[in-house]
């Protein structure tokens, strides 16, 4: 079918929502109604022609008290679902009772197999109905969706005269139009719609991210996708376009399977629909949602891994009430969430306050590991994912083992105001256990702020998009992997930094520098005698002879009583300071790939100190107990561009202005007062 006739069809069904239900919902309700009943009309529109064969096995089944009956009745109608009822929507129009018609059509709400079922109780359609019967708006709503003026069916509809009148819509048109209703119901809540759908023009982007870099290795084959964060399924569905065309594009046949899990039950009612609708049945059984099914607390996919996986998960979240379900904080045992990563036991367990990162880790723990293409993953991300988090904690663990693992191909800042209901800065993470050869230890950043088409009316905050020019200029800039004023490139160590702390020794006045003073004594001393920055340190242990000197760890080699020795200080915790020594610091961190061996570690942090602060500081030390590895990623250090500073020429002249402007109105003010 035409765009255009898809255009006029659904232009129509906005208008049904004006007609039946503007006196009875407000504008951002109408949804409730109109996305459930186009999914009714369609697929009772689908079930017409297999109705009776349908009720013929229904009647099979029960006379031989069969109690499973779903396989054999989907078999009969030739559908992945199934209606039971004696009624189809063209007979509930002939009801002249509101009561009869209520009682009617939920029976024949009630005989749609369980798959359907699971859409209506999720969209709470049947709480609806009481509010339409009342309003006597029922009948009319189904009367609207039965027009001749459209035809939902999958059949042509024909004029006397055995034209066509209406060409049928198939799948794929049907689950155009119905994505072009829930598009416009998103816009019209723009509020709400960033949290639910994401904008086209960015999931389409993500899909090339992943696709077009192995297009060439690309084999005819199954390929699953995968979906952590679902929302309406646009994701899903538009990742799988990208690759059944590029999949022809190259002579390749490929099928898909789709899977996904969502906590919303409205959107996830949208998703499974919209599937049913693109007779795509199978994959609307692998979509999973509900509010029991966070996919933090609740893994609806255990084991599970796929090939491709895109999402967008929500930003500034609390996901308290997940960790509390988990066990919390010291009870989580989920594999995803507690890794062994180089030696040791990893927590990649968040804030409670933003869970964004959680998500990215939960499709990490599903990618392929034993095929060719392994897994490449797009997930949106905002800024706080590249920063927060201090070394060691959650948010910069996950850094680290992302880095580490070298599965971090790209980050792509995207321009402001992209999405509906926010402002702030996005960014799409490109990832792969695959990594092609000239991509290995190394991770490109790209600054797209700046590529994008000004929207003529603003959508919410979203005021810009990106045109497809803008999308292929970022495909190219990533495939290319060359350094622009818009592509920056570093090995991977750029991003790691050691976190130390640093200590000086408390000195008071009026103590014995000859001897070490027991934990009681410190204690007392502190809250009796006078800090002074020439008093002699407070020594704490007296090392045994033999002992090696090292200042730099907290070892000093002092004279006392004439003899030589070897002895720690006591730390002021009020000169306490920390570090944030770059991993750089270690000269082999340049080469791509590589990370830092204890040695280096230990020779990296000591020329940094030594350099950045014994000059300042002569008596401190580090513990090296306290060094703990970060990771943070920093687009403004790379990409920040200071606004040039003006001439003196230019001051000059713009003072000179505003005396001239001041002496006028004086002149005015003072002649006032003469005259």
């Amino acid at each position: 079918m035409e765009p255009s006739q898809l255009n006029w069809i659904a232009n129509f069904i906005w208008g049904i929502a004006d007609d039946v239900l503007r006196d009875l919902y407000v504008r951002g309700k109408y949804r409730d109604v109109i996305l459930p009943m186009t999914v009714l009309r369609r697929l009772d529109a689908v079930l017409e022609p297999s109705k009776q064969a349908v009720l013929d096995m229904k009647a099979v089944l029960d006379r031989a008290g069969i109690v499973h009956q779903d396989a054999a009745l989907r078999q009969a109608a030739g559908q992945a679902f199934y209606n039971t009822s004696p009624f189809t929507l063209r007979d509930l129009k002939a009801r002249s009772s509101q009561q009869q018609l209520r009682a009617d059509f939920e029976a024949y709400l009630d005989g749609f197999s369980p798959n359907v079922q699971d859409i209506l109780d999720k969209f709470e359609f049947r709480n609806q109905i009481p509010r339409l019967s009342r309003a006597d708006a029922l009948g009319t709503l189904i009367e609207k969706f039965l027009s001749p003026d459209i035809n939902l069916s999958p059949y042509p509809v024909y004029n006397p005269d055995g034209s066509v009148k209406h060409p049928g819509l198939d799948n794929h048109g049907m689950g155009t139009l119905f994505e072009e209703l829930v598009r416009r119901f998103n816009e019209e809540n723009n509020e709400e719609a960033g949290e639910h759908w994401t904008p086209r023009d960015a999931v389409k982007l993500m899909a090339k991210l992943i696709f077009l870099p192995i297009a060439d290795e690309i084999e005819s084959g199954t390929y699953l996708l995968y979906d952590g964060a679902l929302g309406t399924g646009g994701m899903l569905t538009v990742a799988e376009e990208t690759l059944q065309q590029i999949a022809r594009e190259h002579g390749k046949q490929v099928s898909t399977h789709l899977y996904g899990q969502e906590i919303n039950a409205e959107t996830y009612a949208i998703c499974k629909a919209d599937l049913l609708l693109k007779g795509e049945g199978e994959a609307a059984d692998n979509i999973v949602g509900g509010p029991e099914h966070s996919t933090l607390s609740n893994d609806a996919f255990p084991g599970h891994e796929f090939d491709f996986m895109l999402s967008n998960p929500p930003y500034g979240k609390s996901w308290k009430s997940d960790l509390e379900r988990m066990g919390g904080k010291d009870g989580i045992r989920d594999p995803r969430f507690i890794v062994q990563h180089r030696g040791e036991t990893l927590s990649l367990i968040t804030r409670t306050s933003d869970g964004q990162m959680m998500f990215l880790v939960n499709l990490l723990s599903k990618m392929k590991r034993g095929t060719k293409l392994g897994s490449r993953i797009a997930e949106v991300h905002n800024g706080s994912s590249l920063f927060t988090g201090d070394a060691g904690q959650g948010e910069s663990n996950i850094r680290r083992w992302i880095i580490e693992n070298d599965w971090l191909e790209a980050i792509v800042a995207l321009p402001l105001n992209m999405f509906y209901n926010t402002g702030i800065a996005t960014y799409i993470w490109v990832l792969s256990n695959r990594k092609p050869a000239h991509r290995r230890g190394r991770v490109q950043l790209i600054d797209a702020t700046q590529w994008y088409r000004p929207l003529r009316k603003n959508l919410g905050r979203k005021n810009c998009e990106l045109s497809e020019e803008d999308i292929a200029r970022i495909c190219n800039t990533f495939l290319a992997f060359a350094e622009t004023e818009q592509s920056k490139i570093f090995p991977n160590a750029a991003f790691g930094y050691w976190k130390v702390t640093v200590e000086r020794p408390l000195r008071l006045k009026g103590i014995d520098p000859e001897r070490a003073y027991t934990p009681k004594e410190i204690k007392a001393l502190k809250e009796t005698a006078e800090r002074a920055e020439d008093a002699p340190p407070v020594i704490k242990k007296l090392h045994e002879k033999g002992t090696a000197a090292d200042p730099l760890r907290g070892l000093f080699a002092v004279t006392l009583a004439g003899r030589p020795a070897v002895v720690e200080y006591e730390p002021d915790p009020e000169l306490r300071d920390s570090e944030q020594i770059p991993f750089l610091e270690c000269p082999s961190c340049a080469s791509p790939g590589h990370l830092p061996t204890p040695e280096e570690t230990r020779a990296a942090i000591e020329a940094f100190i030594r350099r950045e602060v014994l000059p300042h500081a002569p008596d401190a030390w580090y513990d090296p107990d306290s060094v703990k590895i970060g990771y943070e990623i920093s687009f403004n250090r790379y990409f920040y561009k200071p606004l040039p500073l003006r001439t003196l020429e230019e001051i000059r002249a713009d003072i000179l202005a505003l005396e001239r402007e001041t002496a006028g109105l004086l002149d005015e003010i003072i002649g006032g007062v003469k005259a």
